[in-house]
């Protein structure tokens, strides 16, 4: 009997042994000896351009990183999980101050290719209590329109307008593109107090409280800003002769240099940028006065009329928001102009095209001494480092200026500290 209870005891034992055996070996199996995941942030982070000089400088002993480590997919599926898209694209989803709060501004923005460029501006520009009205060209790849239909899809104030226009450069379409945005943003629910238009090209220098804060100030407040001039003999031209677009492609005179009759109401023509910020007085005036809807059918054979429309107007007295004695007076938009190199500028950096600068990263200084609005212009398949620069100093100083806790995902860079080759994120704040 003692025998029977000591071969079984011994059973148990070498059961139990078996057990822990076999368990060490299925764990052994089950959990790889791998490394614990390091925390070297150049796997995680990319490096800022060395030549990104305006950017303040880092803590000691850290350096600047974008956060954006990896290619993000710009383009943006129906079924897109809004939230995520919105935290992985870094849009700041809420206002930043109450004076920004109280002070909601509208963009139009005209665009046609470079997706990755566009969601980068409506990004720099966004603020969830304004209003944004997108105009695709019709003439833009439907997978192109798709994905900013899509993008549109995830914010409650973006949308994309309701009729479109072929744009021509230099063409009536230019001009109808802006107006038809205008017809949807006063249905908009948004109390917008002005309008800004931009073109895909467009990147911004002030940011959104900058914007609210300079078009509040005692020089444009209650005023629309069209910086232009009396149109002078030389650009006659452009409104006494008959144009037409030619297949969507370019403009080109009517007939044999056919004559434009007088403009209507003996209205004195001017001459400016195409680019603004108008009060919502004022926008309700375009649509629905007569002065200005007869001017605007009279423009339509005209060349580039966008670049006289809006300014004619703003120099009417009774136009609302008018500025009658105003020329070129207004921040709008930095542009370097070739035959402008040597005294409105030291030369561009970049390329010309169409006697514009495209900037490289070596302008950038320029720009931001110019405390303009908007800069023009950019492209990305020819000067990336350029606009990866000025997206990162915008953003920096944004979040700068907030009253509000800054949201991790709202950053686009981070300080990361080097040790032995080795980068090690700081923690945020």
């Amino acid at each position: 009997m003692v025998q029977l209870e000591n071969t079984k005891c011994s059973f148990l034992f070498c059961l139990g042994v078996c057990i822990l055996i076999c368990s060490a070996i299925y764990l052994k199996a089950k959990i790889p000896n791998t490394p614990l995941p390091s925390t070297d942030l150049s796997s995680q982070t990319t490096p800022v351009p060395q030549s990104c000089d305006i950017l303040p400088p880092a803590t000691p002993g850290f350096k600047w990183q974008q956060k954006d480590c990896k290619k993000i997919s710009y383009e943006t599926k129906p079924d897109a999980n809004c939230t995520l898209l919105q935290s992985d694209l870094h849009f700041i989803m809420e206002p930043l101050s109450k004076e920004e709060e109280d002070f909601p501004l509208a963009f139009i923005i005209t665009i046609h290719k470079e997706l990755e460029t566009f969601v980068r501006l409506l990004r720099a520009i966004y603020a969830p209590q304004n209003a944004y009205c997108i105009h695709i060209d019709a003439k833009a790849l439907e997978e192109y329109k798709t994905s900013v239909r899509n993008l549109a899809g995830c914010f409650p104030n973006v949308f994309v307008v309701s009729i479109t226009e072929k744009v021509t450069y230099a063409g009536f379409s230019r001009l109808q593109a802006d107006i038809n945005c205008m017809k949807d943003l006063v249905k908009s629910p948004t109390n917008w107090k002005r309008v800004i238009n931009l073109c895909g090209q467009d990147f911004p220098i002030q940011t959104n409280l900058e914007l609210v804060r300079y078009m509040q100030g005692s020089e444009w407040k209650d005023r629309n800003m069209t910086p232009g001039i009396k149109q002078p003999l030389t650009m006659k031209y452009r409104t006494k002769f008959q144009y037409e677009e030619v297949k969507g492609t370019h403009v080109a005179p009517k007939g044999k240099g056919q004559k434009k009759g007088p403009p209507p109401h003996n209205l004195t023509i001017y001459f400016g940028t195409a680019y603004y910020s108008l009060t919502r007085p004022f926008v309700e005036f375009v649509l629905n006065d007569k002065v200005a809807k007869d001017l605007l059918e009279w423009s339509k054979d005209t060349f580039s009329p966008d670049e006289h429309y809006w300014v004619t107007l703003n120099h009417m007295k009774e136009t609302p928001g008018s500025y009658v004695e105003g020329e070129w007076e207004g921040n709008v938009r930095a542009i370097k102009w070739r035959d402008q190199e040597g005294t409105v500028h030291q030369g561009c950096k970049g390329q010309y095209i169409r006697d514009i600068c495209v900037y490289g990263i070596g302008d950038l200084p320029w720009l931001i001494e110019s405390e303009s609005m908007f800069a023009n212009k950019f492209e990305t398949s020819s000067f990336p480092e350029a606009l990866d620069c000025l997206e990162l100093w915008h953003r920096h100083k944004v979040l700068q200026h907030a009253t509000v806790p800054i949201q991790p995902s709202w950053r686009l860079t981070t300080e990361v500290e080097v040790i032995n080759s080795t980068l090690i994120s700081k923690p945020e704040e």
